[in-house]
């Protein structure tokens, strides 16, 4: 969909949503990832390079289209998102950790996301020299993704006060642009929605309960704590479908409505799978204390 809304409204509002997850931000955050090595170095082994990898042998496995294929691979490398610390606060996780995790992640992602994203369309899209975010695109992600979020950690270190009356509007400001374009490019592409969600549903659900699988098991496997577990299984799990759907889209960046595919039904799927694993785990939890 290339339109004045997509040109311009997407790395805008891409860069609001940075820039409100930078208003929230402090150096402290990342400091505490010391208080929690080791969960901290498995999450991000499973962010980094263990989901991808699965993914990969996912979109195999299932024989998905190439560019919904590639855009599975950019669901994967996206890292998580705050609904994460939601789930984790109503499941009992270590919010804490959630905070850090999602800080630490957005900036990996930065080089990471290029990466895979790049990698992926090499392998699955002929003539993806031209296709997809080249390495000499990184510098414009630096410029939409990481800029606002050391401008909105700045202004919470400088002016704690202006941050927070900040951060509600920004919040707004970001969902009502993003939502605009979401909508038209749904309205776009209305012929094949069903079509997609039948090509890619039963990816993004095997995906997802993978990644709450693998984000809660490995660190339990570590001999990580059960809240700090669940606070990775949902930072794993939840997957930030917006960040994915805004570069896919953007023309700045990849371009392609349909490879924000996988990242819209993931974005419904996720709530639900989210759920059920957060009350599996409680129950779990529970019937244990009762032992």
């Amino acid at each position: 969909m290339d339109s004045a809304l997509t040109a311009v409204g997407l790395p805008v509002a891409l860069g609001i949503i940075m820039l409100g997850l930078g208003l929230g931000l402090t150096v402290a955050d990342f400091r505490r990832v010391v208080r929690f090595p080791r969960a901290a170095v498995v999450a991000l082994g499973c962010q980094v390079l263990l989901l991808p990898a699965l993914c990969f042998v996912l979109v195999l496995v299932l024989g998905l289209p190439p560019v919904l294929a590639v855009g599975m691979m950019l669901l994967a490398a996206s890292p998580g998102g705050t609904t994460a610390n939601l789930y984790s606060h109503l499941f009992g996780g270590h919010v804490a950790l959630n905070v850090t995790l999602t800080a630490v992640n957005s900036v990996l992602a930065v080089v990471t996301l290029p990466i895979v994203v790049n990698l992926s369309a090499a392998h699955f899209l002929d003539g993806a020299a031209s296709i997809g975010l080249q390495f000499d695109k990184v510098l414009q992600v630096f410029a939409i993704v990481l800029a606002p979020v050391a401008v909105g950690m700045a202004l919470r270190a400088r002016f704690p006060g202006v941050a927070e009356r900040l951060a509600r509007p920004v919040k707004i400001v970001s969902v009502v642009v993003l939502v605009a374009v979401v909508a038209g490019t749904v309205l776009k592409e209305r012929e094949n929605v069903a079509d997609y969600v039948v090509a890619v549903g039963l990816a993004v659900l095997i995906f997802n309960v993978v990644s709450l699988a693998v984000g809660y098991g490995a660190p339990r496997l570590a001999g990580v704590g059960r809240r700090e577990s669940i606070a990775v299984g949902m930072e794993i799990g939840i997957h930030n479908s917006t960040l994915a759907i805004t570069i896919a889209v953007s023309p700045a960046l990849l371009g392609n409505t349909e490879m924000a595919i996988p990242a819209a039904v993931y974005g419904i799927v996720m709530f639900f799978t989210a759920a059920a694993f957060g009350v599996l785990v409680t129950r779990r939890r529970e019937r244990e204390v009762a032992a």
